[in-house]
């Protein structure tokens, strides 16, 4: 990654590593973030995305690589990128034992938000976290949905150009999750860089570009397209049928099918060659007389990707080991 590409992303690294004893948690990792892009950093629960975020932010050092964060070194002028940058963490940030008011007050001065500014900012949060009339709750009497609004108010009270959101819908309720993302899309119209960790696939289908991170190594990466075509070697079907998970240790035995998984009440079979599992599969469910059943080709989900790259790493390095 040269100087140039530096200074025209908003978030870069090349080759960040993080160990932690002889844990690699962050095993050199590229990539980097156009300014204005919503940017999905995907990964299972340990995968390295909450400590690559810390690294980015400032709030560790990296054990080897380097990166940038808004042109500012995330080794040497970690203060720098902490006042230019918005973070909320997966768990709430703010203080419960505050009101609204007091917890955007204490953040306008952590923040410095100058004095004829304040005013404005704080109205503006509160409007976009609809919390007009709670000024004086207490937070911890806010729903979760509202609390995680007012998080995300005060990590864009000084107006940074670049935000990060780890799980930010966390726990929320689907309609809370929704609403969320609206705003994402909302501050990446104005130009804002949005870096977001979620494991919900389909909100990962919001983002302009991700990567896929595993055991802190990045083992795919593209626009939403791109990972459904690109980083996925092999084809989708859907099955259709009665008590699916009933069916699906049979369905992941059959000639051809590489592997299988439940989607919602039907089963993802991801099969080397369709043209040759699709008919086995035909055969599989009329023989068993498996009424209203059916199977398709369909383009993989995210979650399709997800799974199949993961189960593609685990067995090559099974195979290396």
């Amino acid at each position: 990654m040269n100087q140039n590409n530096q200074n025209n992303a908003a978030v870069s690294v090349e080759n960040l590593e993080k160990k932690f004893g002889s844990f690699t948690a962050v095993n050199k990792i590229n990539f980097s973030v156009k300014q204005g892009e919503v940017f999905g950093f995907l990964g299972p629960n340990g995968a390295g995305k909450s400590t690559t975020i810390r690294m980015l932010c400032g709030i560790i050092a990296p054990t080897s690589g380097s990166g940038h964060v808004g042109g500012f070194d995330i080794i040497r002028q970690q203060h720098k990128i902490k006042e230019n940058i918005g973070y909320m963490s997966q768990k709430f940030s703010l203080y419960n034992d505050l009101t609204v008011e007091e917890n955007i007050n204490f953040y306008s001065g952590i923040y410095k938000i100058p004095k004829l500014e304040k005013r404005d900012r704080f109205k503006a949060v509160i409007r976009a976290a609809g919390l007009e009339g709670m000024e004086k709750n207490l937070t911890v009497t806010l729903p979760g949905g509202w609390k995680q609004r007012l998080a995300l108010g005060c990590a864009l009270l000084h107006k940074p150009r670049i935000i990060f959101l780890d799980e930010p819908t966390s726990g929320v309720d689907p309609i809370t999750r929704v609403n969320f993302w609206g705003i994402i899309k909302r501050l990446s119209d104005e130009g804002v860089t949005v870096f977001v960790t979620t494991h919900y696939m389909d909100e990962a289908e919001n983002c302009n570009r991700m990567v896929l991170i595993y055991h802190g190594t990045i083992i795919a990466m593209g626009t939403p397209g791109e990972m459904k075509t690109s980083c996925m070697k092999n084809e989708v079907l859907e099955i259709i049928l009665p008590d699916s998970q009933n069916w699906l240790e049979r369905i992941g035995k059959l000639d051809g099918v590489k592997e299988a998984a439940l989607f919602g009440s039907n089963i993802h079979a991801v099969v080397y060659e369709s043209a040759k599992a699709i008919p086995a599969i035909k055969e599989f469910l009329q023989k068993e007389n498996l009424a209203g059943s059916g199977v398709n080709k369909i383009m993989p989900s995210l979650e399709d990707v997800f799974v199949s790259s993961i189960e593609e790493y685990d067995r090559t390095e099974l195979k290396k080991n």
